[in-house]
């Protein structure tokens, strides 16, 4: 029977086998979903999938990608908005 704290959507099941050749089930914390595009809604790359406790402890570099709105739009979608950017003051 797990514990009250284990019932929650916060914990995910993982199936361990012991030394003793019998299967346990430890509970884990699920991940957080993948971080998405601002504009067209894909998974951003480069971004790691970890909990705010342990992304605390990660250096700000490796939280997202060094290049502007890393960690918030895609590289296709960054590319298309510094073009238009660029258009938008030649004109």
């Amino acid at each position: 029977m797990p514990a009250g704290r284990e019932k929650s959507g916060r914990f995910r099941k993982v199936f361990v086998k012991t030394p003793g050749s019998r299967n346990v089930v430890h509970y884990r914390e699920s991940k957080p979903s993948k971080t998405i595009c601002g504009t067209c809604k894909k998974p951003l790359s480069g971004v790691p999938r970890d909990r705010p406790a342990v992304m605390a402890k990660v250096p700000k570099t490796a939280r997202r990608p060094e290049r502007p709105y890393g960690g918030v739009l895609c590289s296709k979608c960054t590319r298309q908005l510094l073009k238009d950017q660029v258009r938008g003051e030649a004109q």
